[in-house]
């Protein structure tokens, strides 16, 4: 029988999948599928708005997106009734939490696949201290601040399950986000980020585990024998897991080779594993998650599948249903609940506690390690970090009614405010540049007083296209077997993303200087690391492997920084053109020219440019069959010297033919060519400079057969062009960035390359037939910064 309170009251009928279209009188927001479709591209507009817009103030995206899920729900636009009818209608509501939940469950499962078991093993004991540190003092004040919050506005709900989801929630640290935040500071090579990453890993176990506590205890029964069920049966699935999953992974192993696609159906199992653990851990009655991340973490690390998974999960899930969870948080969050003196006064008590929990025991803790004052501080706010797994925990206590509306939206400004401070306060205490001053060491060139000296190298590439040819650039490079040798640092440029695979790159960016040859912290065996594995192999050549995880705006940042921290003379760049099959050069991506840019102004050390038209074919040569023909065209200027400087350390492989020709113009022409005054003190002082250094390398290569010297008189550019044509058959063009006298600024006017300067703008350019590929090299010295902006506008200004 229906009682008094229900008369009248119909429920409502549920929603349709699909509607037959308005031209049949059907709105489509009355619909689920088409209601839902609006909602994530809603969703997706405005968090990706607010994340460009936070940007500048280097950010977390996950800022973004949780602003973004509170902007959208009942504290800003869903106090418009009609706004909230139309767009998340109620009735809407268990869908977007079942796509978000869902989405949620293999977000979880991409972070177990990003947590390696082993790396917790191998913890040292001060970052175990400090994370016992920054969960004990915070889990204990927050069941003190719980108290506090239970006789006020959480009067009523479950005390036990109330205190220790206050408890995880005021201890937990977010490890995505941190190891973001580290990226961006440029601080996860550094002892401090790797202290706070490991402490990080161990806080993140153990919030997990004192999360399934807190689930097991707020169950809707009240008897703590089903609570003790619960949490035993839990414990039974993780042991389960452990010993029937890796056996299966195993197996999967073995079927999967690298350098080999994976096949679909492992991919499907290892999905349907992880949907069948989440179904067990919900039916247990701990959320579905906990399931999909026991799996993740137990799917081995550095088999073909870990990469296989997150390839083809990651971006549908990162990018398009998390973003829902965040507005699905930011539906249940009002933060006109937070009303009176007492609400905002308990939100400045949670916020203090909060911070003074986790931020004075991880900086007491780190003191006691003897680490420096700052570095304490940065670690104890970088451990405050809070973000997803905050949310999570949030959550999960309100559907279990244990948070009620107004302490829900205190806790997710508590999240947002500790999370938005972090890289702003980090920055202030702790900048990079006050590390240590510079490195000061005497090589900073090719061009040298003593050619037997050791010659370091940082050879930067974006992808494994262009690996080839570096490498028969740097066999080229190598000299004679008297020498002190050729060291290079190899360095893989990667763009810093916000997909949480950018995690994964962080584990291989520690081991940035180690050689490829050991094998006990290799962790991949892919083409990159076998192709200069055989160089080593082959060559007397030392080659160390580095990767730089950074975004595009301060990747120069990495660059410079590590060139000078290993005392490199040369920094050899990709230019950001690629050959086409038929020969032409099209851009890839136009943001890698800035990057190039920079390091040419902010470098501390020479820097060369390389124009890659296949050196040598798509392979390795080897020494014994190397014979390339190397040019290098001279017209004057330190940039010049540096390059027959590097030209003549190459001719003295056995494989290499070197020709330089040097361009003097006819007096008498130098009027015709180009109307320009000139000092005549800074000329005389220039042509002395470079008839000393020539007069040096002819009396030094007197004796070399495999050197072709030519002096070329010339009247105008035309005949400058027809020489450099009558060349351009051999296989390199060295060249310098920008060559001294009028003759060189007249060849070329093209302003889209300043890096290459005029004559590599020639060399380059498609009037120009050649296939030969092109080094334009720029050597450092003192005021190259100060004199940059001069430089470049004499290169690309009105001559």
């Amino acid at each position: 029988m229906a009682s008094n309170g229900t008369i009248g009251q119909t429920c409502p009928h549920p929603m349709k999948a699909t509607s037959n279209g308005v031209f049949q009188g059907d709105n489509p927001l009355d619909f689920a599928l088409p209601l839902a479709i609006l909602q994530i591209c809603v969703v997706l507009i405005v968090t990706r708005g607010l994340s460009i817009l936070l940007r500048p103030l280097r950010q977390p995206r996950v800022i973004a997106e949780i602003v973004g899920g509170i902007l959208l729900g009942p504290s800003a636009l869903g106090r418009n009734k009609d706004y909230l009818q139309a767009i998340f209608p109620p009735k809407s509501i268990t869908v977007l939490d079942t796509l978000a939940n869902l989405g949620l469950l293999f977000f979880l499962f991409l972070a177990g696949l990003e947590l390696d078991p082993r790396s917790l093993r191998r913890t040292g004991k001060n970052a175990l201290a400090i994370a016992m540190a920054g969960i004990g003092l915070p889990f204990t004040i927050g069941i003190g601040t719980s108290y506090v919050l239970r006789q006020t506005i959480a009067k009523g709900v479950n005390g036990t399950a109330f205190f220790v989801f206050m408890g995880v929630a005021l201890s937990i640290t977010a490890f995505p986000v941190l190891a973001r935040i580290l990226a961006e500071l440029k601080l996860l090579t550094t002892d401090l980020g790797r202290m706070a990453m490991s402490a990080a890993a161990v806080n993140d176990v153990a919030a997990w585990i004192l999360l399934a506590l807190a689930v097991a205890l707020s169950g809707n029964n009240v008897s703590p024998i089903v609570s003790f069920w619960v949490f035993l049966s839990g414990c039974g699935f993780v042991v389960c897991s452990f010993l029937i999953v890796p056996p299966i992974f195993k197996w999967i192993g073995k079927r999967c080779h690298q350098g080999e696609p994976v096949d679909e159906t492992y991919i499907c199992a290892t999905l349907a594993i992880v949907l069948a653990a989440g179904f067990v851990t919900d039916a247990i009655g701990i959320h579905a998650m906990f399931g999909a991340f026991v799996i993740g973490i137990l799917v081995p690390k550095d088999e073909p599948l870990a990469g296989a998974l997150v390839e083809k999960v990651e971006d549908l899930v990162s990018g398009l249903f998390l973003p829902l969870y965040f507005v699905s948080s930011g539906l249940k969050t009002n933060v006109a609940t937070i009303q009176g003196l007492q609400s905002w006064g308990l939100l400045v008590l949670v916020i203090i506690t909060a911070c003074i929990g986790k931020i004075v025991g991880t900086v007491l803790v780190s003191l006691s390690c003897k680490m420096p004052l700052t570095e304490a501080l940065a670690m104890g706010f970088l451990m405050n970090s809070k973000g997803l797994v905050e949310l999570i925990v949030l959550n999960i206590g309100k559907d279990r009614k244990v948070l009620n509306d107004q302490t829900f939206a205190i806790m997710v400004l508590m999240a947002l405010f500790t999370t938005f401070i972090t890289t702003p306060i980090v920055m202030a205490i702790y900048k990079p540049s006050r590390r240590g001053r510079k490195t000061d060491y005497k090589h900073r060139t090719i061009e040298r007083k003593n050619s037997n000296t050791q010659l370091r190298i940082l050879a930067c590439f974006h992808s494994s296209r262009s690996i080839p040819s570096i490498i028969n650039l740097l066999e080229a490079s190598r000299g004679m077997d008297k020498r002190e040798g050729l060291c290079v640092y190899a360095m893989h440029l990667k763009e810093l993303s916000e997909r949480s695979s950018a995690i994964l790159m962080v584990h291989k960016a520690r081991r940035n200087g180690l050689p490829f040859w050991n094998k006990g912290l290799r962790t991949d065996s892919n083409q990159v690391v076998v192709a200069f594995e055989t160089f080593c192999q082959l060559s007397q050549v030392s080659v160390r492997p580095m990767i730089s995880i950074s975004s595009l705006s301060d990747m120069h940042e990495d660059i410079c920084t590590t060139a000078e921290g290993k005392r490199a003379a040369i920094i050899i760049l990709p230019f950001h053109k690629h050959q086409r099959l038929d020969g032409s050069l099209e851009t890839t991506r136009t943001d890698f020219h800035g990057v190039n840019m920079r390091v040419l102004k902010h470098a501390m050390c020479s820097v060369g440019i390389f124009v890659d038209r296949g050196l040598g074919g798509t392979t390795h040569v080897p020494a014994s069959n190397v014979s390339y023909s190397v040019t290098v065209l001279f017209f004057g200027g330190r940039d010049d010297r540096e390059a027959l400087a590097y030209g003549a350390r190459m001719a003295e492989h056995p494989g290499i033919r070197l020709t330089v020709i040097r361009f003097i113009v006819e007096l008498e022409s130098l009027r015709e060519i180009i109307p320009v005054e000139r000092n005549a003190d800074l000329s005389a002082k220039l042509v002395s400079q470079d008839d000393e250094f020539l007069t040096e390398f002819k009396d030094s290569q007197s004796n070399n057969c495999s050197i072709t010297y030519e002096e070329k008189f010339v009247r105008n550019v035309a005949e400058t062009v027809g020489i450099i044509g009558e060349h351009n058959r051999c296989d390199l063009f060295l060249v310098g960035r920008l060559p001294e006298g009028e003759l060189a600024l007249a060849l070329n006017r093209n302003t889209e390359s300043p890096e290459l300067g005029p004559v590599g703008c020639l060399l380059t350019s498609s009037e120009f037939s050649t296939t030969a590929s092109v080094l334009v090299v720029q050597q450092y010295y003192e005021n190259l910064s100060t004199d940059f902006g001069d430089l470049l506008d004499r290169d690309t200004g009105p001559i």
